[in-house]
């Protein structure tokens, strides 16, 4: 998975050297494995309420920092209250690791390892984020609900280092950036789908309740990771789409 320095290579005592999640001590489940080993440079994780996407992001997060020295990870939120939980999070998994990481200096919300790797949450506010350059890991958490200005501020800045873009997000409807990415993006694309009835973490009890409380239509968007047209819209978002045609020639007055 990670390519690690011999001295970071840590080992059972039967000399096997020790997974990831042993290393961080967490136990995942499968799916959750998956997102925290694949090497995709481009990924969407469309999951449910709860499923834990921020505990693995961010674990992967400090362990592509830990065996890339000198590497950036910017990490894109809604507002930079939900940036901070984010870091919060990674700061721990760094304590695990035996990590004793710092602020860099000069971001607010920023996080620095021993080998100069950082990671620096943004705020939610496109004129505030400009200024970053060779990004080795772009990760936009709640990107269903982050603005499209932003996520088109921000992807110039995988340019020079090629860097890897992941989107996680529980479905907000069929509008934005996440949407687009999940319907229609290219083969480029590693997609993940988790819904509450996979997680074995959420009860059945539980979700028949949500059900109940919800109605369908959230609860299809909140634990089905379906997107579901805004409860504003007058029609159908499928029905509007397929009345639309390029074969007919607009009328010119």
């Amino acid at each position: 998975m990670w390519e690690l320095k011999e001295e970071n290579k840590k080992r059972t005592k039967t000399g096997r050297k020790l997974e990831a999640h042993e290393r961080l001590g967490l136990e995942f489940d499968p799916m959750q494995k998956k997102v925290l080993m694949s090497r995709a440079k481009r990924g969407l994780l469309n999951c449910c309420r709860q499923w834990g996407k921020s505990t693995v992001t961010a674990a992967k997060a400090v362990l592509h920092a830990e065996s890339r020295p000198g590497s950036l990870t910017l990490v894109v939120s809604p507002s930079a209250r939900q940036s901070g939980e984010f870091l919060r999070k990674t700061t721990e998994f760094a304590r695990r690791l035996g990590i004793r990481p710092r602020g860099d200096g000069d971001n607010e919300i920023s996080l620095e390892l021993p080998n100069r790797a950082r990671i620096v949450g943004l705020p939610g506010s496109e004129a505030t984020i400009r200024g970053f350059s060779a990004v080795s890991l772009l990760l936009v958490d709640e990107a269903a609900r982050v603005s499209d200005e932003l996520y088109l501020a921000v992807r110039p800045m995988l340019a020079v280092s090629d860097g890897a873009l992941w989107l996680m997000s529980t479905p907000f409807g069929k509008r934005g950036f996440f949407y687009e990415a999940w319907v229609h993006g290219g083969p480029e694309w590693e997609r993940y789908r988790a819904p509450g009835t996979e997680c074995p973490r959420i009860r059945a009890e539980f979700l028949e309740e949500e059900l109940r409380a919800m109605g369908e239509r959230w609860f299809r968007q909140e634990y089905l990771c379906e997107f579901e047209d805004t409860v504003s819209g007058v029609f159908d978002m499928d029905a509007v789409e397929r009345a639309v045609t390029e074969e007919v020639e607009p009328l010119r007055l």
